[in-house]
C-alpha cells in the first residue's frame, strides 16, 4: 500500500486506533499512585589496627597502620553486608528506642576508606540508623575479627551523614507513557485489522483491486 492508503486508514478508523491508548490512559490515571519519596545517605569511615599490635620494636607502627587499613576496610565492608550486622544495627536502634522493620544497607570500599549508604522513606531516620552503625562498627568488629586478637580496631567516621532526596526510577516515571504508547500501538493494529476484513467498497480503488469494471462514478458531494 502507498503512503495515502495509510491515512485514509487512519482517518477512517482513527477511533478505534484512539479507543486503545484511551482506556490505558483511563486505567493508568485510575490506578496511579504517587511515588513515595525515598532518601539516601552515605557516611565514610577510616578504620585502622590497635595500635598495641604495632608496638614491637624494630617496626613502623605508622607504616603498618597504613598497611593493614586497607584490608581492615574491605573486611567491615563485607560485615556491613552481612546479615549480622543488620541484625546488629536494628537490636541497637531498638535498645535506643527507635526500631525499624529492617535496616537496608549497602557498602563500598575505595582504598583505606569505608563508605556505608543507607535509603529510607523517611529522612529523619537517617541519624539515629547512623548513630547505630557507628557504635556497632566501634564495639562490635573485635568479636568479628579474630585476626586483631580480641583487640577493636579503630574506626572513625569522616563526616556527617549527607541526605540526598532520591528521584523515583525510570520505570515509575514511564509507566504511563509506555502505557498510552502501547494503547497505539495496539489500536494501529486494530485498525488495519478492520480495514482488511472490511467488506465495504469505499471507492474506486476497492473494485480495481476486484478487477471490476466500473461503469460509472457518483463524485462526493462538498458541504
Amino acid at each position: 500500500m502507498e503512503l495515502r492508503d495509510y491515512f485514509l486508514i487512519a482517518r477512517r478508523w482513527w477511533w478505534l486506533i484512539l479507543l486503545p491508548a484511551a482506556v490505558a490512559g483511563l486505567y493508568g490515571a485510575a490506578t496511579y499512585h504517587r511515588p513515595t519519596p525515598s532518601y539516601s545517605a552515605s557516611v565514610r569511615y577510616t578504620a585502622s589496627q590497635p595500635a598495641t599490635l604495632v608496638s614491637s620494636p624494630g617496626y613502623d607502627p605508622n607504616y603498618y597502620r597504613w598497611l593493614t587499613s586497607e584490608y581492615i576496610v574491605t573486611a567491615l565492608k563485607t560485615w556491613v553486608q552481612s546479615g549480622d550486622f543488620a541484625a546488629a544495627v536494628n537490636a541497637e536502634l531498638a535498645a535506643k528506642g527507635k526500631p525499624l522493620p529492617a535496616v537496608d544497607l549497602s557498602s563500598d570500599n575505595v582504598r583505606s576508606i569505608l563508605v556505608v549508604s543507607f535509603s529510607s522513606g523517611d529522612s529523619s531516620q537517617v541519624g539515629p540508623v547512623f548513630d547505630a552503625i557507628t557504635t556497632v562498627l566501634q564495639r562490635d568488629n573485635a568479636a568479628v575479627f579474630p585476626q586483631l586478637g580480641g583487640l577493636a580496631a579503630v574506626v572513625q567516621p569522616l563526616d556527617p551523614p549527607g541526605v540526598v532526596a532520591v528521584a523515583p526510577s525510570l520505570r515509575v516515571r514511564l509507566d504511563l507513557p509506555l502505557k498510552l504508547a502501547l494503547g497505539l500501538v495496539l489500536g494501529i493494529g486494530l485498525a488495519l485489522l478492520a480495514h482488511y476484513l472490511d467488506p465495504f467498497v469505499r471507492d474506486r480503488r476497492d473494485l480495481d483491486q476486484l478487477g471490476l469494471p466500473v461503469a460509472g462514478e457518483i463524485p462526493r458531494g462538498r458541504r
